[in-house]
């Protein structure tokens, strides 16, 4: 059975139950109720059941409620030290991710060219035998490493773990060049240790917290927020460096409304302030840094005099925060942020970002950033895997000499489109619509019609689906088990995902779907257990716990570490010098750098603003728009447009207008939000609205893309981050 788009539109209008039979991308109104296995009648009653949330990436535990067989609630885990019992607004709204109704529902193949989105339904045996000769082939004909996978989420571990054993090494995270690469990097070059994620920052503790480009309350991060909340109550000054008036920025003692581009200025004039007036932490610096001399040479030109006509941040402001974070040391917190791919000089400013916390004695102390220790959980005891003959296609000749373990997406795309290196003919795509994670969507389509095969694993038709030769439905993270939780944190712990209600059709949990494809691929012997359950009590039993007890409990924690050098932590700084390098010998060595630099970036043209964006607290990137609970809450987004600015348009709030980028590259129609609070130089967009997959109904054309509008993108030289602030865009008011 064909199924088109007139097709599938025709399918919304039809009764439950002829939707149901229509095919996989109909309408679903009601979940899958529970039925007792030995009985074979539905269940009665109340469950609890333990589980982690999937909703964004901070994997909160959680309690799931199932109520006569059927999906009710979710709330936080008590014993959870992330949620601590509570869960954000996307965590209680997950149950809205089971009962979507633009869910996938079955395995489609493509029947048309790429990007017309006409499918066949088929069986999961269909699918995976298509998937494993197109493999096959490719393989013969261009060796293992000429499939790509893209992935985002822990659930895309059995995959990677599948296409290692497939035997290629062309594994990429858009969370890495696209989001916080540049951050990890800057951090290591200067302490030899990454911030992590979730970070080892302790702001409940913190006496003053500095934000820059921070959106703590909006970028929904569960522990963050709640520690935030804890540090106001206490009385903690809080100094917000922003182009915008953010919901942090509305809690702040001082408010900088920066002009974008130029944060690294603001840093670099902080760092002159602190060292110019002694009001860095002596003590700490002569104890466990290296280069304090060459950094006081490099930043004396860098005054706030300096900073005031390029950052608009009067001198007297620089310096008066600049004595609050000193005043408060060493209980002082530089927030290092998390997106952190700006104007493409990221891992600088994030070395700046470093040295200011270092100055302030911040790394080890209460209130700063903390030591962190991790559950250890033994891997599986796997065969080794295939050693790739061929370099990785990302990053050939080590381009971007701190690239990361993640891989480099952008890289892997561009391979695809050069055929440099070497040809990649295939992609997996694993939770990450690359159409809008990319920049450049033309770049992303371009490199597609070179591949002999796209398979997409997701649970909604997304706009990267409707490009797949394959699409394969994945049961959502509340009818699945996953891999285990246990990160690196302040209070180690382990935690389970675990099925709370079945599957309401035909989909499939991302465990049982690499495993029979590995199976298919001749890979037995990297999926030797049994189920999911026998591979995470395997795990678990060498750690000297069982499935049984962390199913019943969903978490278990490990002993309590100290977190700070007063407690008796005992810092080690993995960097050539063994020392908090102020000074990079590591730079110095490869001809960066070692101290970062001032550099001018470009401005928007005349009758253009630069584009911002950033996240709702009841999204996630651009895949929850259908969720009908956080649907309901937020079905589009707005343009935040400066008051004055919107006078000489003559515009109002709620006015529908176009954004138009400098390559032509026009919106969908979009409301205006009339406001003071964004500075007239630029405008701003919550991302992941104006979907243009027919197949997204609940979300079809509502508000603009940010995604569309970014088709330049800056390069970081050191780690290939994509650097996506640097578009500029215009209000066209006829629509």
């Amino acid at each position: 059975m064909e199924l088109s788009r007139r097709r599938f539109l025709k399918l919304t209008g039809f009764t439950v139950g002829a939707a149901a039979a229509a095919g996989a991308l109909s309408p679903l109104v009601k979940g899958a109720k529970k039925v007792n296995e030995k009985s074979g009648k539905a269940e009665k009653g109340i469950k609890k059941i333990p589980t982690y949330c999937s909703m964004c990436f901070w994997k909160c535990s959680a309690i799931a409620y199932v109520r006569d067989g059927q999906l009710w609630k979710i709330e936080g885990n008590p014993e959870d030290p992330l949620s601590n019992g509570r869960l954000c607004p996307r965590g209680t709204g997950g149950i809205g991710a089971h009962y979507d109704p633009d869910r996938l529902r079955a395995p489609l193949i493509r029947k048309s060219e790429r990007g017309k989105e006409k499918w066949v339904e088929v069986t999961w045996d269909e699918a995976l035998e298509y998937v494993a000769n197109k493999m096959r082939k490719i393989k013969d004909e261009h060796g293992p490493e000429a499939i790509g996978f893209f992935s985002h989420g822990i659930g895309g571990g059995f995959f990677k773990h599948l296409l290692k054993a497939y035997g290629t090494n062309n594994i990429a995270a858009p969370s890495f060049d696209q989001c916080l690469g540049p951050r990890d990097i800057g951090f290591e070059l200067t302490f030899g240790d990454v911030v992590g994620g979730p970070e080892r920052t302790d702001i409940e503790n913190s006496r003053c917290l500095v934000l820059i480009g921070t959106h703590l309350g909006e970028n929904m991060h569960n522990t963050q927020v709640q520690e935030f909340a804890k540090a106001i109550e206490k009385g903690a000054t809080i100094i917000v460096v922003d182009p915008r008036l953010s919901t942090a920025a509305s809690k702040a003692k001082y408010y900088l409304p920066i002009k974008p581009g130029t944060d690294l200025a603001l840093l670099l004039a902080w760092i002159n302030v602190l060292i110019s007036e002694n009001l860095y932490d002596k003590e700490y610096i002569n104890k466990y840094a290296f280069g304090f001399e060459q950094l006081k040479a490099e930043v004396q030109q860098y005054t706030p005099e300096w900073a005031y006509p390029i950052t608009g941040i009067e001198p007297e402001l620089i310096r008066t925060t600049a004595m609050e974070m000193a005043g408060n040391r060493p209980n002082t917190l530089v927030h290092p942020g998390r997106h952190s791919t700006w104007y493409g000089d990221d891992t600088q400013r994030a070395r700046a970002l470093a040295i200011l916390n270092a100055l302030l004695g911040s790394w080890g102390r209460k209130g700063g950033l903390t030591n962190q220790d991790v559950f250890d959980i033994p891997s599986y005891p796997y065969p080794p895997y295939p050693k790739p003959k061929k370099e990785n296609a990302d990053n050939p000749g080590r381009k971007y000499p701190f690239g990361g373990a993640e891989g480099y997406t952008t890289g892997l795309r561009d391979a695809t489109i050069t055929g440099k290196p070497y040809p990649i003919k295939g992609w997996f795509v694993y939770g990450t619509n690359l159409i809008y994670s990319l920049p450049n969507t033309e770049e992303t389509i371009k490199a597609i019609q070179n591949l002999d095969l796209l398979v997409v694993i997701d649970v909604i038709p997304s706009e990267i689906a409707g490009w797949a030769d394959v699409v394969l439905p994945e049961a959502v993270y509340l009818e699945r088990y996953d891999e285990l939780f246990a990160p690196y944190f302040k209070q180690p712990f382990v935690s389970l995902r675990q099925p709370v209600v079945d599957p309401p059709n035909d989909q499939k949990p991302g465990w049982w779907i690499a495993k029979k494809l590995g199976e298919k691929l001749g890979l037995q012997d990297y999926f030797k257990w049994k189920d999911a359950e026998d591979y995470l009590d395997t795990r678990l039993q060498m750690a000297g716990l069982s499935l049984a007890e962390l199913k019943k409990k969903g978490v278990v924690k490990a002993s309590k570490i100290p977190l700070y050098i007063e407690e008796g932590y005992k810092p080690e700084f993995n960097t050539p010098t063994g020392k908090i390098e102020l000074y990079s010998t590591h730079l110095a060595e490869l001809g960066y750098d070692p101290i970062p630099k001032f550099t001018k970036h470009t401005e928007p043209p005349a009758g253009y603003f630069r584009l911002l964006f950033g996240r709702a607290p009841m999204h996630s990137f651009s895949r929850t728009q259908t969720n009908p609970i956080l649907n309901n809450v937020m079905d589009t987004n707005e343009v935040w447009l400066n008051a004055n600015e919107a006078e000489k348009l003559g515009l109002k709030s709620g006015d529908f207008i176009r954004l138009k980028n400098t390559d032509g590259v026009l919106s969908n129609k979009v409301k205006v939000k009339v406001t003071e609070r964004i500075r007239p130089d630029c405008v701003y967009l919550v991302h992941g609205f104006g979907h243009d997959s027919k197949m997204l109904r609940q979300t079809y054309l509502k508000g603009a893309s940010d995604s569309q509008l970014i088709t330049k993108y800056n390069i970081d030289p050191l780690m290939g981050g994509t650097g996506m602030n640097v578009n500029f865009v215009s209000v066209v008011t006829e629509v």
